[in-house]
C-alpha cells in the first residue's frame, strides 16, 4: 500500500523476534530499499545493502532468497557507484551457483562496468562453453571482440545474440557496434541493423545514431550560422582565422609535437593528430600557453567553452588518410569546423548523405551525432580548427545538468 515506514517497522520487530528468520531480515532490507528511494536517501540505501548481506549469513536460507538477496545486493551497490563492491558480491553468487549461467552473464557485466575487459571475456568464454546459444553472452562477447578491434570475429557473436531475443540483448549500443563492425567489413548490410535499431527505439533514426540524447531537439545534418544562433561566434571565428591558424601552425612546428594521434579507433588508414584545448568544458590551462590570442578569443564564448559535451581542438590530417563512417555519441552539441590550412583537392567531408568541402577562414558546421565520413587524399596536409557547441535549443538548466561525456 505505500506504507514503506510501517513495513519496516514491523519487519524491525519481527527480525527482534525472530533474529534467524531469513524471510523477516529479507522483509527489512526490501523496506530500506524502498524508503531509500521515497527518501531518494544514500545513506538509507547504504542500509539496505548491508541488511541484504546480513540476510546471507543466516542458518537455513534457502537458496531462492540467497539469489535475490545477493542480486539485489549488487544491484544496489552499482546504482551507488560501488562497482568494487558489486563486482564481490557476484563473484560470490557465482560460487555459490556455479551452474547458473546468468549469474555468471552479471558478473561479465560487473566486470565489463569496471573497464576490465579481459575477465569479462574469460566469463563470457565460460558461459558460451556450458551454453552455446546464449544470446546475452554472445552480444557482450562480441563487444569485447568488437573492442578488441577483432572486427570481423565480433560480427557473428554481436549478429546471433541480437538475434536470439534473449533479454538484455535489446541494447543500443549492440546495434551500434554490430553496424559499424559490418560497415567496416565493406557490408551493406550495416543499415537493415541501424533500421531494426531505430525501429527499436533506440536511435533518432537510421542516420543520427547517438546513444547519449536529449528527446525533440531539432535534428540536421548540416546547420547554418544563422539557424545555430551562434552568429557572433562563427563571426570571430572567420575574421581571426589566421591568427588562428598562425598559432596552430606554430605547434605543428615544435619539436616535440603537442598534437596526439587521434585514439578512438575511427580511421581506416592514415595519420591524423589533434591538439586540445577545451574538453568536456574544461580548459587546458597547459595547452593554452602555446595558442594564448585563440584561448582568449573564445573565453567570450561559453556555448563552446561551457559545452561538457564536446571540445574545442585543432585538427590535423594527412594525405592518405580515410575515417570511417562514424557517429557522435551525443545530440546535445554541433560541431563547427573551421578551415586553417585546406589543399586545392581531395578532401572532403560527407555528414548524412551530402558531401561538403572545408575553405580556407570559413566555417561549415554540422550535427556530429549523424553519421559522417572524412577522405584526405590531397597532396598535403589539412588543418582545421573545431568548436563544439551546445545544441542551441537546449535550456540553460539543460546545460548547467546534463553530466559530461
Amino acid at each position: 500500500q505505500g506504507k514503506v515506514e510501517e513495513a519496516l517497522r514491523a519487519f524491525e520487530a519481527l527480525v527482534n523476534q525472530y533474529p534467524q528468520s531469513p524471510r523477516a531480515r529479507y522483509g527489512k532490507a526490501q523496506s530500506e530499499d524502498d524508503l531509500a528511494e521515497k527518501m531518494r536517501s544514500n545513506e538509507m540505501l547504504q542500509q539496505a545493502i548491508n541488511t541484504y548481506d546480513e540476510v546471507v549469513s543466516l542458518p537455513n536460507v534457502p537458496s531462492d532468497l540467497i539469489k535475490l538477496s545477493l542480486k539485489r545486493e549488487a544491484d544496489r551497490q552499482q546504482f551507488l557507484g560501488r562497482m568494487r563492491g558489486s563486482l564481490v558480491t557476484l563473484q560470490k553468487l557465482v560460487q555459490l551457483f556455479p551452474s547458473d549461467t546468468s549469474f555468471k552473464n552479471d558478473l561479465g557485466v560487473g566486470y565489463l562496468l569496471i573497464g576490465d575487459n579481459s575477465n569479462a571475456k574469460k566469463v563470457y568464454e565460460e558461459v558460451l562453453s556450458l551454453a552455446p546459444n546464449d544470446g546475452f553472452a554472445k552480444v557482450h562477447y562480441g563487444f569485447i571482440l568488437k573492442a578488441e578491434n577483432k572486427i570481423a570475429e565480433s560480427i557473428p557473436y554481436l549478429q546471433e545474440g541480437l538475434e536470439s531475443g534473449d533479454p538484455g540483448t535489446d541494447d543500443g549500443r549492440f546495434y551500434f557496434h554490430l553496424g559499424d563492425a559490418l560497415q567496416r567489413m565493406g557490408d551493406k548490410e550495416a543499415y537493415k541493423w541501424y533500421e531494426l535499431g531505430y525501429q527499436r527505439g533506440h536511435f533518432a533514426s537510421v542516420w543520427q545514431r547517438s546513444l547519449y540524447n536529449v528527446k525533440g531537439l531539432k535534428a540536421q545534418p548540416w546547420w547554418t550560422a544563422r539557424e545555430t544562433g551562434y552568429t557572433e561566434l562563427v563571426k570571430s571565428l572567420e575574421k581571426n582565422w589566421k591568427l588562428i591558424r598562425d598559432e596552430g601552425l606554430a605547434v605543428m612546428d615544435k619539436k616535440r609535437s603537442l598534437f596526439l594521434p587521434e585514439d578512438e579507433n575511427l580511421r581506416e588508414k592514415g595519420d591524423w593528430s589533434q591538439f586540445t584545448l577545451w574538453q568536456q568544458g574544461r580548459k587546458n590551462e597547459n595547452a593554452c600557453k602555446s595558442v594564448p590570442k585563440t584561448c582568449a578569443l573564445l573565453e567570450r564564448f561559453p556555448e563552446a567553452t561551457g559545452c561538457r559535451r564536446g571540445q574545442i581542438k585543432y585538427s590535423v590530417m594527412h594525405p592518405g588518410t580515410h575515417v570511417w563512417p562514424h557517429t557522435g555519441p551525443t545530440n546535445c552539441r554541433l560541431r563547427m569546423h573551421l578551415g586553417l590550412v585546406i589543399p586545392k583537392e581531395g578532401c572532403r567531408i560527407r555528414c548524412a548523405q551530402e558531401n561538403r568541402d572545408w575553405e580556407e577562414g570559413k566555417v561549415l558546421i554540422f550535427d556530429d551525432s549523424f553519421e559522417h565520413e572524412v577522405w584526405q587524399d590531397a597532396e598535403s596536409y589539412r588543418l582545421i580548427f573545431i568548436v563544439d557547441v551546445w545544441h542551441p535549443e537546449l535550456t540553460a538548466q539543460q546545460r548547467r545538468t546534463l553530466p559530461a561525456i
